[in-house]
């Protein structure tokens, strides 16, 4: 049972409303009640419920009408239950048709309410945990390494866990930070709950209102990417990406606890844990006036950092070994062993790409592999080097810029990325679709980038800005 869910009790008999309400408060539960159709409206549209109890039988509107508009105007909220006390098969199928997951019959029986509520709500918790987010290669929910850098991240993170304040990780791209976010979620009270992602980045401008937040009008309510995480936990990948207003937006409802939605005039209760991740420096955005301050502090109340994978030399063999087996189940390849020349090799790599660029040198090697152990010239064909020299010098050698290690730390990150980017483009012959694949981008992502870069895609990689 997921402790705190809401459910919304909808029937017009005061004596029903009142008992099923003791019953689930006694497990926990959180309850409205609503003795009519429009009473019903209206609780839907102060805070969305995880689970409705629907009467089919009242007054003013019954509970198939009251299915049907759901059901026509964007969708049901949640799992809906239809209580009966003298349904007929008629009314069952067309409930069904309709979209209710159950029925319970009056007098209702505590042991059946209990066990189809927790049903419903694990159905409702399955779905909406997948609602809004992009498709990708799921990210492993726990933190995979060994090494002195994890094994004090993990501390970090059991004794933050229970806390329900804001979070910020930070690390470079492809670090691992929302896995650092779903292992901070799977340790929480909120594990029960959805874990909803933000692609800041992934979202059009234009609709980027409407999904954060939702709309509401004459017709119906539409539940936004933020309330959808009600219960549970919403990561903000790349928070850096996000536009003055809806930073504003956001700022007002964290510190409210509370948003109206577009079109909306009366706020809507939040209660979600908020956990931010980006790969920029989020205090030089504020001192330039890109981020605002008060964002800023209501995301840092605790900071962690995602090490980058070069740091994480420790960690390789065992993030060879997972990756190699989650492949072969997931895409049924033959298992491939890395021996500990591979390991040594690959533990000594620069890996600029991180974790994802790890990732994908493992499912290359798994399909076009087939001896049981993986080859050191396997590995040395798949980094694109003949020999073990470093990235930088590599990329030297193919005529884009040297890193200059005389720099600041941003300064040379940003020399580096320009330069990777560039030897990248040029190995996609110009093709911003193809760069995206090789480095494990989203297109969205990787526009600004070259732009932040001033490299432009349309003159190809050679003559790139």
């Amino acid at each position: 049972m997921a402790a705190g869910a809401r459910v919304l009790v909808v029937d017009d008999e005061p004596d029903i409303r009142q008992t099923v309400k003791d019953i689930l408060e006694d497990e926990g539960y959180v309850v409205d009640l609503a003795e009519s159709a429009a009473a019903a409206r209206e609780a839907r549209r102060r805070q969305r419920p995880d689970v409705v109890l629907l009467d089919i039988w009242m007054p003013d509107l019954d509970g198939i009408s009251l299915l049907r508009e759901w059901s026509e105007r964007g969708g049901l909220p949640c799992p809906v239950i239809m209580i009966s006390g003298h349904g007929t098969v008629e009314t069952a199928v067309e409930a069904t048709r309709l979209g209710a997951w159950d029925f319970i019959e009056k007098p209702i029986s505590l042991a059946k309410l209990l066990l189809v509520v927790g049903h419903a709500l694990e159905a409702g918790r399955l779905k909406r945990e997948n609602e809004g987010l992009r498709r990708q290669l799921p990210a492993p929910t726990e933190l995979v390494g060994s090494g002195k850098a994890l094994q004090a991240l993990r501390a970090q993170v059991e004794k933050i866990a229970g806390h329900d304040t804001g979070v910020l990780v930070q690390g470079e791209p492809g670090t691992g930070k929302e896995t650092l976010a779903r292992a901070l979620h799977e340790r929480s009270a909120r594990r029960a709950g959805p874990f909803v992602t933000v692609a800041a980045g992934a979202i059009a401008r234009e609709h980027a209102a409407l999904a954060l937040f939702g709309a509401e009008d004459a017709n119906g309510v539409q539940h936004g990417l933020v309330e959808q995480a009600n219960g549970g936990t919403l990561f903000l990948d790349e928070v850096a990406d996000l536009d003055p207003e809806l930073q504003l937006r956001l700022s007002s409802v964290i510190e409210r606890r509370a948003l109206i939605r577009c079109g909306g005039h009366e706020a809507a209760v939040i209660d979600a844990r908020v956990i931010a991740a980006t790969a920029h420096d989020l205090e030089a955005l504020v001192a330039a006036g890109r981020f605002r301050e008060e964002l800023y502090y209501q995301l840092k109340v605790v900071p962690l950092t995602m090490p980058p994978l070069r740091e994480r030399g420790d960690d390789i063999p065992e993030l060879l070994r997972y990756y190699a087996d989650y492949f072969a189940n997931r895409d049924t390849l033959p298992y491939r062993n890395f021996p500990v020349a591979v390991q040594n090799r690959l533990r000594h790599y620069a890996w600029p790409g991180n974790l994802r660029e790890l990732r994908n040198l493992v499912q290359r090697l798994l399909v076009l592999g087939s001896a049981s152990d993986v080859g050191l010239d396997e590995v040395e064909l798949a980094l694109g080097s003949a020999s073990p020299t470093s990235t930088a010098a590599s990329m030297s050698a193919a005529g884009t810029p040297r890193v200059d290690f005389t720099l600041p730390l941003r300064e040379a990150r940003e020399q580096f990325e320009r330069a990777y980017l560039l030897h990248q483009l040029n190995e996609a012959g110009g093709s911003v679709g193809k760069l995206a694949k090789a480095v494990g981008m989203e297109r969205t992502h990787l526009y600004r980038k070259l732009k932040d870069l001033d490299i432009d895609p349309r003159q190809g990689g050679d003559g790139a800005r």
